[in-house]
């Protein structure tokens, strides 16, 4: 058997994080070191109790959870009740989790975890802002090379905006940040809206999330159905996007994607397009290519890998 590969987690749960996280934990091919909370969907409060409220229900008290910044870099929190609740989780029956919040700010543990692991052996898997991760490559920059590779849910171009019309949401709160790792050098693998509004939990998807009559079937279908109100109304679709955990199954089964090694800016300056993530899909321009931008996935292999994974938590 192969080594499990090492990933953390940075996430600003949300229903979509929260299933994202549940498909890691799932999964023996990943490791994850450590799951860090950043503000994003809902304040820093409710993320880093969110993403251990997730380890809980998946039976993993043993992961730890470290709570990041509590703002963007240079811009006041913009938050999405209107989509994920006042709790950020809000559906399922929620509970005070038990599992201790780590001492450790959640940027020292990227810094300090990416020195520490060999080079090139840590994904970062980031379903949020990038707040936190940036805040790491500008504190501690000879960390970038030694990045795997930087995975993210966030931005879009032919789909445009999911927060303004011009912007989506992930990039939208933080696009400094944004900036700041899109052109540090690391790898990068974007998945955009224009991915994953093809990833649609529809009614049969959703029952097949219930069926499994488990605990984390449960708590999944529950989020999923209060998630997917927002969107289906918004765009008249037949189901919502699940966005995040494009993130985890493209770690799983990369073949279930596709997409383009382009170049990508974020526009930090506008009024107009602030946190749209310009991407150069004709290549029509020379701007070199910094990131691999998906463009279309196997929704039937996506869900059924999803669903495979979830069956096997308790």
């Amino acid at each position: 058997m192969t080594e499990a590969r090492k990933i953390i987690i940075d996430t600003d749960p949300g229903q979509d994080d929260a299933v994202a996280i549940l498909l890691a934990l799932a999964s023996p091919e990943l490791e994850v070191l450590g799951i860090t909370a950043v503000a994003g969907n809902v304040p820093l409060g409710l993320t880093q109790k969110n993403a251990r409220i997730v380890c809980e229900v998946a039976g993993r008290r043993d992961v730890r959870v470290f709570a990041g910044c509590d703002a963007p870099m240079k811009r006041k929190l913009v938050t999405a009740e209107h989509v994920h609740g006042r709790t950020g989780l809000d559906g399922p029956e929620l509970f005070e989790p038990t599992m201790p919040l780590q001492s450790r700010h959640a940027v020292d543990f990227i810094i300090d975890t990416l020195r520490a692991e060999p080079p090139g052996t840590v994904t970062l898997a980031t379903l949020g802002p990038l707040t936190n991760v940036a805040t790491a490559f500008h504190r501690a920059p000879d960390i970038v090379p030694r990045v795997a590779e930087v995975v993210s849910m966030g931005g879009a171009y032919f789909e445009v905006g999911n927060i303004t019309p011009a912007a989506e949401f992930n990039i939208y709160v933080d696009p400094e940040a944004a900036e700041i790792v899109f052109k540090s050098g690391a790898p990068a693998t974007i998945m955009p809206l224009d991915l994953t509004h093809k990833a649609l939990v529809t009614k049969p998807r959703n029952d097949a999330f219930r069926a499994l009559g488990t605990r984390t079937g449960t708590f999944t279908a529950e989020m999923t159905e209060f998630f997917e109100r927002f969107d289906k109304e918004k765009y008249g679709s037949e189901g919502a996007p699940l966005h995040d955990p494009t993130v985890i199954a493209y770690l799983l089964a990369p073949d279930l994607f596709t997409g383009r090694f382009i170049n990508v800016e974020v526009e930090t300056t506008s009024d107009l397009t602030l946190g749209m993530t310009v991407a150069d899909w004709w290549r029509v321009t020379n701007r070199d290519e910094n990131a691999t931008f998906m463009g279309d996935i196997d929704a039937d292999g996506f869900f059924s890998l999803l669903t495979e994974r979830l069956a096997r938590l308790p």
